[in-house]
Parts: C-alpha cells; structure tokens; sequence
C-alpha cells in the first residue's frame, strides 16, 4: 500500500510539472509557385511539416493550371469526364460570389485572354486583332459554366479555359488554417506570396499580429511598406500591375497581368494597386482582382455596398496624380 502511494505521488508530480504553455513553432517552404511562412503556437506536437505539405498537394491537385495532370488543366484540354472535388467546387462557390457583386468584373473563365496576352499557360499571340479579340470573349462569362449535379463540369463552349489564379492561392491559405485549427492552432499567422490569414495573436507579445501593406514603388528585393495594420481573424490579400506585365518585343505594347473580362482589354484601369481585407484570404484574394480591374469609382461603389470587406486602393486622378483610398474600416487596423 505503500508503494501505491509512492507511485500515485510520484504521476501526480510528473504531471503537474509538464509544460503545456504554447510553444512558437515556425514552417517555412514553398507553394504555389512561391514561399509561404507559418508562425503558430502549439502545446501539442503533430506533424505539421507532413500536414502542410498535404494540404497544399491537395489543392495542386485540384486547381493548378501549372500541374497537366490537375483536375482543372483535365477540364481545361477538354475531359468532361472529371468529377470535381470539394476544393474545386468551394473555390467555385466563392468566385460565384464575388463574379456578382463585382458586377462580372472578376471572372475565372477569363483564362482564354490570359493565355493570348501572354500570362497563362499558353505562348502568347503577336497580335490581337479585333476579330480575335471578339472570338476569345466568346470563351469568357462565368455564366456559361457550372458544376453538375454528378460533379463533373459543364462548359457552354468546350473551349472555355478555367484560370482560378485569383481566388485559388487565398483559397489554399484558408486550407492551411484549416488544418492548424484542426490540431486545436488557435493563434497562427501564414503568409504566403504576399497574402496573409491571421487567426488570434502573437501570445508571445499580448498583441495582434501585423501585416504591412506593400508600397508600389518597392522592389522585389527590398520591399518596403507603406503602413502596417493590425490583423486579427482576417485574411489579407494584394494585387497590383506596377510589377506584373508584359511588353510585347515587336510592338512595344505593354500588357497588364488584369484583365478586363467585359472588354478583354489587358490595359492598366486606374488602379494601380489594391490591398483587401476580408474574413477569408480567398474573398480578400478575388476582391483584389475585382478592383483592379474594375477602376476606382466602381470598385469604391462595390466596398461600401459589400460587407466584411475593407480596402487599401492607390489610383491615378483625372489629372494623372497618384492618390489613396482608404475604407474606414481599414484605417482603423493601421497602426502607423
């Protein structure tokens, strides 16, 4: 009886003295065709390493338009017999989304036009003459496209080229916050090529984390940020054309990686960048888009009907002169 006693006094102490405060866990790799960074706190140990890279395969797998073998590069070369998987049908459900409330100036079917211009898959076209242009704007028009009842994809022209590029990287984000919060991650920033989804706060400082806003004359190597905000249970998402083009080498032309999908024009609107918050980094990821593509006195016009969504906007005036727009619920993250 004795020793019983010895023993139970000697679990209890073991156990009173195990540590379980939160410890600061750091993932770093790449995905999507750039670099992520995971900042977490965890008492429990998993195997986070194995986790990520899984969610990421996953959503490579489904949606990637660099993979031939994806589900969506299947669709694209005209396989109608693929039978989608969640990932695709949610990264279709939020474009649906945002396609109405942008008024379709956000449009995944856009990836016809991105291919001739030079920024998908495909060589680009030298020229795009009028005819040209009014043909590939047949294949555009999120309309023309759905998920059937038995998962498979139907397309109005077979030709009609999926491109998720701006809805599928935020989306991906939300996976991966997905899964730390499944291993009981209650406070985790990931960064990812820019984009940013916050759950909680930096425990080890009592404060929020912080992301900054890019400033579009930063460069790649040195990048600069133009105020710093206060996140928290949000995710945060950046587009901008000052660094994404292209020049056509016999015309000179300058093409910019947003498209118009009602006119199909791959011309500079006048915004020059947008930054959104919104309570998923996919929603922040396609709103971004939206903006750029829309010019200022629409995308202004779609925030303040459009909830949970705040911006950061910098855009040319009548005059050419750069200025900044910024909803009032952002201003009130800024810290600087």
């Amino acid at each position: 009886m004795k020793l019983l006693y010895i023993t139970l006094a000697c679990i209890l102490l073991l156990s009173c003295n195990e540590d379980t405060t939160p410890k600061y866990q750091v993932l770093q790799g790449n995905a999507f065709g750039t670099t992520y960074a995971i900042q977490y706190f965890s008492s429990e140990i998993f195997d986070a390493q194995k986790g990520v890279d899984s969610v990421i395969n996953a959503v490579n797998k489904s949606v990637s338009t660099y993979i031939p073998t994806s589900d969506i590069s299947r669709i694209n070369q005209g396989d109608s017999t693929v039978v989608v998987d969640a990932v695709f049908k949610e990264v279709m459900r939020i474009s649906d989304i945002v396609y109405t409330n942008s008024k379709g100036y956000f449009d995944p079917t856009v990836g016809a036009l991105r291919n001739a211009y030079g920024f998908g898959t495909d060589t680009p076209l030298s020229q795009i003459s009028g005819e040209r242009l009014d043909s590939l704007k047949n294949l555009v028009g999120f309309r023309k496209v759905r998920v059937n009842a038995d998962g498979t994809i139907y397309k109005e022209n077979p030709n009609i080229y999926f491109d998720f590029n701006a809805v599928a990287k935020g989306y991906g984000i939300d996976c991966l916050g997905n899964f730390l919060e499944a291993n009981n991650i209650t406070n985790y920033i990931i960064e990812l090529g820019g984009e940013v989804l916050s759950k909680g706060q930096n425990i080890s400082k009592n404060k929020s984390w912080t992301a900054g806003v890019e400033s579009t004359t930063s460069q790649i190597e040195d990048r600069i940020a133009t105020v710093v905000i206060a996140i928290e249970d949000k995710g945060m998402a950046g587009s901008g054309n000052y660094r994404k083009f292209r020049v056509d080498e016999t015309t000179g032309k300058k093409f910019v990686h947003t498209i118009n999908p009602l006119t199909g024009l791959a011309e500079q609107s006048d915004v020059t960048s947008a930054t959104v918050i919104a309570p998923t980094c996919a929603m922040a990821d396609a709103y971004a888009t939206a903006c750029m593509a829309m010019g200022f006195e629409r995308a202004k016009k779609m925030l303040s009907e459009t909830e949970d969504v705040e911006a950061y906007l910098t855009y040319q005036d009548a005059s050419n002169i750069s200025q900044i727009f910024i909803t009032e619920g952002f201003k009130k993250m800024i810290l600087n």
